[in-house]
């Protein structure tokens, strides 16, 4: 028997668990399984992977056959408008997921969330820490999703107290090679800002979020984690940084007009892939957790990865999943 630590990393074949797993592969002392409905695109080397959906009820005898220690629970299809199909994989995936977990005597698991999940509100504090009450936007369908998925995990924790369960939640995801809403709201042609508004923000470098997701894998800390780049950049800021004209529109109009505004974005997106309000209230993150907690210390700064995505706005398309959105 291999004195290796397991750990399944699920969604392999999805932008964050294609990444994650070729991470923990490198790592000689694990082994480490992928699973997700398709295999990878590109081969992971290292990576043992069992082509599976999560909502299998299977799964517990599989995470228990391979002796599973950790699960990194990384199958999940963002969507701007809540989406049945997606609310299924998501939240019904993450709870047999989580469920599987516990019956089969895994040590740990790992799931990736949003700040996103706090909402922007007008009376939302300097820093949000994680104890903060979940107001996101029920509209959005990520949003509505993961506050699903938490909302099931804050009574999951004390039915199943035996498993520690680790929760970051990232700030806006930038970079070159991913479809997040930040990236394609930056990436658009003008990205207005809502006149007369210009909330503080923050954001996370694609490669931060893979380090940060492998630091909670490799080590312990449980609970909840804030996960985002130390500086606070207003959003007019931002778009200055990665060229974007100095334009702004009424906010009523972006409440009520998403839609029909679509022909001054790029074909096949909306002309607001972010929700309005997190575009008009502050909705920034508390990192003590992140320094103290999981130690980890972002290696790109926000202004550095707002640089590079303006360097490459350019580019070709987006790599996506099924859905047409980064898993």
């Amino acid at each position: 028997m291999s004195d290796k630590a397991t750990i399944l990393v699920t969604g392999a074949a999805g932008t964050w668990g294609s990444r994650v797993a070729a991470r923990l592969a490198k790592d000689a002392g694990l082994h480490v399984i992928g699973l997700d409905r398709e295999p990878p695109v590109k081969e992971i080397h290292g990576l043992d992977f069992i082509q599976a959906d999560v909502r299998n009820p299977l799964l517990a005898e599989l995470l228990r056959t391979e002796q599973v220690d950790t699960v990194c629970h990384l199958a999940f299809v963002d969507t701007t408008q809540p989406n049945e199909a997606a609310f299924d994989l998501n939240v019904m995936g993450t709870t047999n997921v989580l469920e599987a977990c516990a019956e089969a005597g895994v040590r740990k698991a790992v799931l990736k969330s949003s700040t996103a999940v706090y909402g922007a509100r007008p009376g939302n504090a300097a820093f949000l820490t994680e104890a903060h009450a979940l107001r996101g936007s029920k509209r959005w369908g990520t949003v509505r999703d993961l506050l699903e998925i938490e909302t099931f995990c804050n009574g999951f924790r004390h039915r199943a107290p035996e498993l520690l369960l680790t929760i970051l939640r990232f700030a806006s995801i930038v970079g070159a090679t991913v479809d997040t809403p930040m990236t394609r709201f930056l990436k658009a042609p003008q990205a207005p800002s809502l006149l007369g508004f210009d909330p503080r923000m923050q954001i996370i470098h694609e490669d931060d979020v893979v380090e940060a997701l492998a630091l909670a894998v490799l080590q312990d800390a449980p609970g909840i984690i804030n996960v985002a780049a130390e500086e606070i950049i207003p959003l007019n800021k931002m778009r200055g940084l990665t060229g974007k004209p100095p334009i702004a529109i009424l906010h009523l109009l972006a409440y009520r007009g998403r839609n029909l505004l679509a022909g001054a974005a790029r074909r096949g997106h909306e002309f607001l892939p972010i929700e309005p309000d997190y575009l008009r209230y502050s909705w920034a993150a508390d990192l003590q957790r992140m320094r103290e907690d999981l130690g980890f210390s972002p290696r790109t700064s926000a202004e550095e990865a707002l640089r590079e995505l303006a360097e490459c706005r350019d580019a070709p398309s987006f790599q996506t999943g099924p859905s047409g959105m980064a898993r």
